[in-house]
């Protein structure tokens, strides 16, 4: 047998996916018109597939109806949900939407070898096992950070869920520090918000570093530029310094009371949006951290569209990872 021509169709998803992870882990960003063909062929699939099962005259057909019912008016509210509450990236959401208008039901393919995916769930909602399949990827990782610092030596109370790094390679990470000058946080700078400001005031991390007093002081800050949003190569973050600060802090006291230190409050006035959740206290932290410390913990910054693209690939290739193992379990 082979398989049903809307089920080759959404197969698109693989590579469209797989590049958009790429692209996301590279530099945070995914332009909104790579959904756009990928919502076409789910639509059109949708459509396609639907007038098989009309009129509904049997149980396959009422079946079908309801698969694509919860796959659209459960996965797609639960993907806008969690993007609205803070716990999605814009881009996953988008992710996770579009599959669920893809793959509401589980597809079909003919091998040699036999029918794939060869797991199925009872439910049959196939975007329902993409997620779930994503979601035990992600939970992996904590595992793997966790080995990974402890063999690098790196141990501390936050090593399953984040990685040293070095100062001097924060211009073009990603993520989110995890330290205050008194210990470790879950809120602390966004490193896209480091770029931002870095840009703002015309200078470099590098300078900051060698000046952190005079830097400090918001009388230094002078003309101002545009921030950009903080994207990696967007130009500004390696730029020398022009902010017209002395090189040393020799003639700076760096324990002096400013009224805003290092122009924190005026910065987040000027630029447009909210750079990332950061307040002024979040920035004056981050910057205090970026300019003392030669390495830092940071979050590792890894977007969910990659465990979305991996529970894609699993889910084609296997099928429901949780049904498999609670079915070894003998659960179900």
């Amino acid at each position: 047998m082979l398989a049903a021509k809307t089920d080759l169709l959404r197969l698109i998803a693989v590579p469209a996916l797989g590049w958009a992870a790429w692209r996301d882990v590279q530099t945070r960003r995914l332009p909104n018109r790579l959904w756009y063909p990928l919502l076409a062929v789910g639509l059109l699939t949708l459509v396609w597939d639907s007038l098989g099962h009309l009129p509904v005259a049997g149980v396959e057909d009422r079946l079908f109806l309801v698969r694509v019912g919860i796959s659209l008016l459960v996965v797609v509210p639960l993907a806008y949900g969690l993007w609205w509450i803070g716990g999605f990236g814009g881009a996953d959401a988008k992710a996770l939407m579009t599959l669920a208008i893809l793959f509401p039901t589980y597809p079909v393919f003919y091998l040699a070898s036999g029918a794939y995916p060869p797991v199925a769930t009872d439910v049959g909602v196939f975007s329902m096992t993409i997620l779930t399949n994503a979601v035990l990827v992600g939970l992996a990782y904590p595992v793997y950070l966790g080995v990974r610092n402890g063999l690098q030596g790196d141990r501390s109370s936050v090593m399953f869920l984040g990685r040293r790094t070095d100062v001097a390679a924060l211009p073009t990470e990603h993520g989110r520090l995890f330290e205050t000058t008194e210990g470790f946080t879950r809120h602390g700078l966004d490193i896209d918000a480091l770029r931002m400001y870095l840009r703002w005031r015309g200078t470099s991390l590098e300078a900051l570093r060698a000046a952190p007093a005079a830097h400090r002081d918001p009388s230094s800050v002078g003309a101002t530029n545009d921030p950009t949003d903080g994207a990696v190569g967007a130009g500004g973050e390696s730029a020398a310094d022009a902010s017209g600060v002395p090189d040393t802090d020799t003639d700076t006291d760096p324990d002096a009371d400013h009224d805003d230190p290092w122009a924190a409050e005026r910065f987040l006035d000027e630029i447009e949006g909210s750079a990332y959740g950061t307040t002024p206290e979040t920035l004056r932290e981050g910057l205090t951290v970026v300019t003392t410390r030669d390495a830092v913990w940071l979050s590792p910054g890894v977007p969910f569209i990659v465990p979305l693209f991996l529970g894609l690939c699993i889910a084609l290739t296997y099928g429901d990872v949780l049904f498999g193992l609670l079915g070894a379990l003998g659960v179900v």
